[in-house]
């Protein structure tokens, strides 16, 4: 079994990178959702290993030290992280693990798998994007300013990125999406120990062995 490849979905708040993750999950099964770790409690209806593995604080912080999260963050008095182990038991079964995180945190994951394979999302233009954010109809105008200022310094990050994905129609985003994660297993960069398996045997059969 061929290992999966490790894809970071980044990009503008409003850009729809969660309705793509959903629909990407639901028409492909090679992907899996990579589950956060967080020690805040349980909410009604969630379950430990599916919305995400709950664990005490002191739990957490001895994980960290023994470098188990590929990215990890403190928000409202609670950690929240990428289990390493995880992640990479779910590449090892061949599954394509999605990561939907910021620019920052796809900067720390690359270090650890400087093959993984990141793509940045957005609207197709900057008034499309404010549309988006005033049409969830749950936040305030200060709070979307604040939203699009971000998107500003987001956007300067955009060049790290492996790959632009335009959401303009959800379905055709979807597929983009499939054909990019495809080609890119593709890459020589990516398959190393074929490079070094088909060499070998070319140097054999040159010797006439």
């Amino acid at each position: 079994m061929n290992e999966g490849i490790l894809i970071v979905l980044s990009g503008f708040s409003g850009a729809g990178k969660g309705t793509l993750v959903k629909e990407l999950l639901k028409a492909y099964d090679n992907y899996a959702l990579s589950i956060s770790m967080t020690t805040r409690t349980p909410r009604a209806g969630e379950l430990d290993g599916r919305e995400y593995f709950f664990t005490s604080k002191e739990v957490f912080e001895e994980k960290i030290a023994q470098n188990g999260f590929i990215e990890y963050a403190e928000y409202c008095g609670n950690y929240y992280g990428t289990p390493r182990d995880y992640v990479e038991r779910q590449l090892a079964d061949g599954k394509d693990v999605i990561l939907e995180i910021e620019i920052q945190g796809m900067r720390k994951v690359k270090q650890m798998f400087p093959k993984m394979l990141p793509l940045f999302v957005t609207p197709p233009d900057a008034k499309e994007l404010k549309r988006r954010l005033q049409g969830r109809g749950t936040e305030s105008g200060e709070a979307i300013a604040g939203r699009l200022k971000a998107a500003v310094r987001e956007s300067e990050g955009i060049e790290d990125y492996e790959y632009i994905v335009v959401n303009d129609d959800l379905g055709a985003c979807v597929k983009e999406i499939h054909s990019l994660v495809q080609a890119a297993k593709r890459s020589p960069a990516r398959n190393e120990a074929f490079i070094d398996h088909i060499r070998e045997e070319l140097k054999l059969l040159s010797k006439g062995e």
